[in-house]
């Protein structure tokens, strides 16, 4: 070995790094999942904004009128 290879671990890691790179993934996905902000299309997402703003509005008519 010369001075200008890198020192090899004593055991490889591969499998712990792998390990927790796939479970910092599935955190991001579950995390999209259970906040709704996973990838939908744009149309999708035009129409739940309307919806909300539909149900907003009849509330605070409902809301007015009572």
């Amino acid at each position: 070995m010369t001075t200008f290879e890198p020192a090899r671990p004593a055991a490889p890691r591969a499998r712990e790094v792998q390990a927790s790179v796939l479970a910092a993934f599935q955190l991001v996905e579950d995390a999209h999942y259970y906040l709704g902000t996973g990838r939908k299309p744009r149309r999708s997402r035009a129409r739940v904004v309307a919806e909300r703003a539909v149900a907003d509005r009849k509330l605070a008519r409902d809301l007015r009128a009572g």
